[in-house]
């Protein structure tokens, strides 16, 4: 019998749909025992940094493990119903940062970024997306500061005008920063 359940138990093991390392299981598995102790003892529920403490390691290890073990749920899996219109996980999540405006904004950064001479790409390149100063760009490329202050200003009022007015003239080196980098 004891070979009959071993058998059972390493099918169900090795054909889950998510592999989850031995190593990972058992710390699940620790981290749900000390769990369980710490509220026998306290009459609360613990804090994962009391559980990470009571098993000596990081806070991480143990979330990670935790998570593990978790059945996986499918994004059409209703969450709430009410009179057939049931609401699903995929409903609940949400990309906020791959809008479809933010894709289309992106696309045109990009092909304005490409309109320009290779000169004026060395100096969006080094100025927004290295972080470079416009001291350092100057010295870069060989021009006095203020004239580099002039020609980073000439680029974003011609990128603005690329741009039809998406964004203000001073928003340029935010927008290009959190778009592109």
């Amino acid at each position: 019998m004891p070979m009959i359940i071993g058998e059972i138990r390493r099918y169900l093991r090795d054909n889950s749909v998510i592999r989850v390392s031995r190593s990972m299981r058992d710390t699940a598995y620790r981290a749900l025992q000390v769990k369980e102790e710490f509220m026998r003892e306290h009459q609360r529920e613990p804090t994962i940094t009391e559980i990470a403490d009571a098993l000596g390691m990081k806070k991480a290890e143990v979330v990670f493990a935790l998570d593990a073990i978790l059945d996986p749920v499918s994004l059409f899996e209703p969450v709430w119903g009410e009179e057939g219109d049931a609401l699903c996980v995929m409903d609940q999540v949400g990309d906020t940062k791959n809008t479809d405006d933010q894709w289309l904004e992106h696309i045109a950064i990009k092909e304005a970024i490409g309109d320009l001479s290779e000169r004026e790409q060395k100096i969006v390149r080094m100025r927004f997306f290295e972080g470079r100063t416009q001291m350092e760009v100057a010295k870069e490329i060989h021009v006095s500061a203020n004239e580099m202050t002039q020609r980073a200003r000439e680029l974003e009022v011609r990128f603005c005008r690329n741009r039809s007015g998406h964004r203000g003239e001073y928003e340029v080196t935010y927008y290009i920063r959190w778009q592109l980098c």
